[in-house]
């Protein structure tokens, strides 16, 4: 195990049931789960795939904070929509959060994510400013 791991989790049941974490820092990195719009009683929140991607941004920017970098730091989005129609609510969301910051960014069309009522699941590692 890496001395310099740091965990941070959002109270999420999954965390808790699977035995992960929302997001780990390693030294001047952050890693952060698929994260999905489910809040720390599962529910996941928003109607629209554009809904639930702001929801998931929105939360995984709290963890970053958490971790000691922000959303302006990340390097690295990976989306995964369970259908590719919805890529425009994905290309949305992202120019809001991210249009200056420029991060690589893949998104993948998947069969099903761990909700049925998920349409998104975002990945992000970001850096920690020096």
């Amino acid at each position: 195990m890496l001395s310099d791991r740091t965990y941070y989790s959002t109270d999420n049941p999954w965390e808790r049931q699977i035995g992960f974490s929302r997001a780990v820092r390693v030294g001047s990195l952050v890693f952060t789960a698929g994260t999905i719009a489910a809040d720390e009683d599962g529910v996941v929140h928003g109607q629209t795939c554009y809904e639930q991607l702001c929801y998931i941004f929105d939360k995984l920017a709290r963890v970053l904070r958490e971790a000691g970098s922000d959303i302006t730091h990340v390097v690295r989005v990976v989306c995964y929509l369970t259908d590719l129609y919805d890529s425009e609510d994905f290309t949305r969301a992202h120019a809001e959060y991210f249009g200056s910051i420029r991060p690589a960014a893949t998104c993948i069309e998947v069969s099903a994510l761990v909700s049925e009522d998920a349409l998104a699941e975002i990945e992000l590692t970001a850096v920690i400013p020096q």
